[in-house]
């Protein structure tokens, strides 16, 4: 048996999550997800830019994430890109995350998705939307370190 450790392999990032909230929490989930689901995840057949998670009835649904079927989908199979798929975790845990939610300010939003000791995993985090002036200076932050390492490349020339 091995003991080496398998690095997650990722599947879809939310890139636009980081431009709009800052993170306060991150946390694993598992997915419910159909066969040609999985099939698609493979192919790389996913946008989860939109993504977002909601809570209904003490359950994590995870919603705006976009699974395109493949074109070899069974023909007895009615894919649908765009269902909600539901989040597992552990109910303490779930709960926890419901009464952060609830105050003011506060959202779940999906980060990514990656494959975890063959499983489909999400990273959600707890979330705080960023006012405009937040995102300028994220902006200008990126701006600046790209600016410094272009500088560093020019100096080893």
């Amino acid at each position: 048996m091995s003991t080496k450790k398998e690095t997650p392999r990722r599947i879809a990032d939310n890139k636009k999550a980081a431009y709009n909230y800052f993170f306060e929490e991150r946390y694993e989930a598992g997915i419910v997800l159909e066969g040609w689901e999985v099939k698609a995840l493979r192919e790389g057949k996913v946008q989860l830019t939109d993504g977002y998670v909601v809570i209904r009835s003490g359950e994590l649904f995870l919603i705006g994430c976009q699974i395109n079927p493949l074109l070899t989908a069974s023909t007895h199979v009615r894919p649908d890109s765009v269902r909600s798929k539901k989040l597992l975790m552990k109910k303490d845990e779930i709960r926890r995350l419901i009464g952060k939610v609830e105050q003011k300010g506060h959202t779940l939003v999906a980060l990514q998705l990656y494959w975890k000791e063959g499983k489909v995993k999400a990273e959600i985090a707890l979330a705080k939307g960023k006012a405009e002036h937040d995102k300028r200076s994220t902006i200008k932050d990126r701006e600046g370190k790209r600016e410094v390492e272009r500088a560093m490349k020019e100096r080893h020339r």
